[in-house]
């Protein structure tokens, strides 16, 4: 694993993230496209949540602390049973992106540590290098999920003008 170029990625992702994220209101961050459908502020909270309880938390499980057990998190039920489309959405970023620091030093702190380390606990086995993978390829998801939220935003605000010359989406 290249742990540069991987955490070169996350720090990108979060600039990508903040872009992503600004300029949009309260009243916008609650849209959903569909009932089924995550709204913006919804992604930014599960995106704090998982800073804080799944990745960096797991991770150090792996690295640093094998005698401690793996907890169990459920991120598609904290969507509603911790009301993320009530939350204030300018709040959450600004936790999400103190998380995100937290993260990303402590993460220059673990550089030297063997990336193959594996935990295995009752939900099976997962290496150090799989799991700051998989962070970074979490990131990427919601960054695509986010994407497709702010076109439809766009489509929203320039009614009633058409984008279709801009290309096939």
């Amino acid at each position: 694993m290249k742990f540069t170029e991987l955490y070169q990625e996350m720090v990108s992702g979060t600039e990508i993230l903040q872009a992503l994220l600004a300029n949009v209101s309260q009243a916008e961050a609650r849209i959903k496209p569909s009932d089924a459908d995550w709204s913006i502020l919804e992604v930014a909270c599960h995106l704090y949540d998982e800073e804080r309880e799944d990745f960096r938390e797991h991770l150090d499980f792996i690295l640093n602390r094998q005698n401690e057990e793996w907890h169990v998190i459920d991120p598609q039920d904290w969507v509603i049973s911790r009301k993320y489309n009530e939350q204030n959405f300018i709040e959450v970023q600004k936790k999400f992106f103190e998380e995100r620091v937290k993260s990303l030093d402590w993460l220059i702190d673990q550089a030297d540590k063997d990336w193959d380390t594996t935990y295995t606990s009752e939900y099976g086995s997962v290496s150090a290098g799989e799991m700051f993978a998989c962070w970074v390829a979490h990131d990427n998801l919601h960054i695509r999920q986010l994407v497709e939220l702010k076109r439809l935003q766009i489509v929203r605000i320039t009614q009633p003008f058409p984008i279709g010359y801009a290309g096939d989406w």
